[in-house]
């Protein structure tokens, strides 16, 4: 949530800023709110204070053997209007944190501008585009030709992007979460972490995720009010929620494991073939909470370690600053790294790595005190896909096939992999 004082003090600016977003700020709309609430709040504190003075009044004249009946009918009166007065404070308040909670993060004055993902600034590169002297396959002809993909029994049980993997895919699978979590932990410097995969509408909201975004979640009809989650960045994020961290313990930095769950509203059309856009997945997620002055140092990390994982598995890739149409609800800023993939003969996402300021913090009420000061501040979040495993695995097989359609095994993989070298026809 961004800061309310930088819309009471600007909002012409910070509207001028989000166009870069694509979002329009209804600038009457905030300022007949912001009235409302501080003409009300005014009028309440108003009515507190008279009351108080009233009531200590009463007292006083108990204490000379006055008649004080008038004085009660007084403030029994102030009573009923100060209920009211806050009643309608309280309504007002709603309203406004609820337009609050719809707004987009600024963008940093980095981020290009641009509508789409084909506006996005290339800032790098690593390796060479895989070619063939053979016509390469996308992902689901090879692991249904071997069959270890089987899409048509999963669409049976459960509709349309999922999927059921057999044998050594389901190995490879498995051997590329543990490789990037040694990565992360052994050689990066994370601590990993074990989160739930149910978490309720509150986290959501201290995420970013809700209200803006709830027909992309998959709520659990419960008593609970219970969502599955579509990233562990909510889970992982939400550990510093109501704290006031000690400045000893920052930067965090967690790397976590889970299944991920999105009912990809808005997509459909898209991707439908294949693993790269499922309703469940699994990927490694990257969090980081840091001091404000660390944050933008922190994402070029973050975004580095994520390449590591692509390095070791000789993948080539490329990493793209987002344009502001492109740019996510919470994100300032963001790197997506793009891997290439041979059967499509074009670069795809694969991890995207966001510094959100205060944005999170200020949702979750998440601080750190300041030695120097004394005071709680609000820290920065940092979240990033440290990689997604499917998307992983989709590049193995289109960069490692083979013109008879076997997959070979990265060398990286081989400690996890056991003897297996190639993936041959199940």
């Amino acid at each position: 949530m961004l800061d309310p004082k930088l819309l009471r003090q600007d909002i012409d600016d910070v509207a001028k800023r989000l166009l870069v977003k694509g979002f329009e700020l209804d600038t009457n709309r905030f300022n007949e709110l912001e009235s409302k609430r501080k003409a009300l709040q005014t009028h309440t504190q108003e009515l507190q204070n008279i009351r108080n003075t009233k009531s200590k009044s009463i007292g006083q004249a108990k204490a000379q053997g006055q008649d004080v009946q008038a004085l009660l009918d007084e403030v029994a009166k102030i009573a009923g209007d100060l209920e009211n007065s806050e009643k309608e404070f309280h309504a007002v308040q709603q309203d406004y944190d609820a337009f609050l909670a719809n707004i987009p993060n600024i963008p940093d004055e980095s981020v290009p501008e641009g509508k789409t993902e084909d506006d996005n600034i290339e800032i790098r590169t690593w390796g060479e585009p895989t070619q063939f002297d053979f016509e390469a396959k996308e992902h689901d002809q090879l692991g249904e030709a071997l069959g270890l993909l089987d899409f048509e029994t999963a669409v049976q049980m459960s509709g349309s992007r999922f999927a059921i993997m057999y044998g050594p895919f389901v190995r490879l699978h498995r051997a590329l979460i543990q490789l990037m979590i040694d990565t992360h932990t052994r050689e990066h410097g994370y601590e990993e972490i074990y989160v739930p995969y149910l978490v309720t509408d509150k986290a959501l909201y201290g995420t970013g995720q809700l209200p803006k975004f709830a027909d992309d979640q998959f709520k659990v009809e419960s008593e609970h009010n219970h969502y599955l989650i579509p990233t562990a960045e909510v889970p992982v994020t939400n550990t510093v929620r109501d704290q006031i961290l000690p400045e000893a313990d920052l930067p965090i930095k967690y790397t976590c494991h889970t299944p991920c769950f999105r009912s990809e509203a808005g997509s459909y059309g898209k991707d439908t073939r294949g693993l790269i856009r499922q309703h469940q997945f699994e990927k490694v997620e990257l969090v980081w909470v840091v001091k404000p002055e660390e944050s933008v140092e922190a994402l070029e990390q973050l975004t580095q370690h994520a390449e590591t994982i692509l390095q070791k598995l000789q993948l080539p890739y490329r990493v793209v600053a987002l344009c502001g149409g492109d740019l996510g609800f919470s994100a300032t800023k963001t790197y997506d790294i793009e891997v290439w993939l041979p059967g499509q003969q074009r670069y795809r996402e694969i991890s995207s790595c966001s510094n959100c300021l205060d944005f999170q913090a200020r949702r979750l009420h998440a601080r750190w005190r300041n030695t120097e000061t004394g005071k709680p501040e609000l820290v920065h979040t940092l979240n990033g896909s440290g990689l997604a495993i499917g998307r992983t695995l989709v590049a193995i097989l289109e960069n490692y096939q083979d013109a008879k359609g076997n997959i070979q095994v990265p060398e990286a993989l081989w400690p996890y992999m056991g003897h297996v070298r190639e993936i041959t026809a199940r």
